[in-house]
């Protein structure tokens, strides 16, 4: 049985980066199979220090693939890749 790829978007709340790569995230979710988690990293101060000037931080299978934007066709090709 094949498994989809995990993507976890670091996020945080009011920022709009965020919201343009939820945005990526969903029309990719269209086209692509992947389990989605996304963690606010303001809940957990370690995730705070780590990508507190990054967000949005999009990791596939645990290996950070974008930070701050992310199209659709460069997420796709990259889930591809990743899978």
């Amino acid at each position: 049985m094949p498994t989809h790829p995990a993507v976890t978007l670091y996020t945080r709340k009011g920022c709009c980066l965020c919201d343009d790569a939820k945005r990526a995230l969903v029309l990719a979710g269209r086209q692509a199979a992947f389990q989605l988690e996304e963690v606010d990293i303001d809940s957990d101060p370690n995730l705070r220090t780590l990508y507190n000037d990054e967000v949005p931080v999009i990791a596939i299978n645990g290996a950070k693939a974008f930070k701050y934007r992310v199209t659709v066709d460069e997420l796709l090709r990259k889930l591809e890749a990743r899978s």
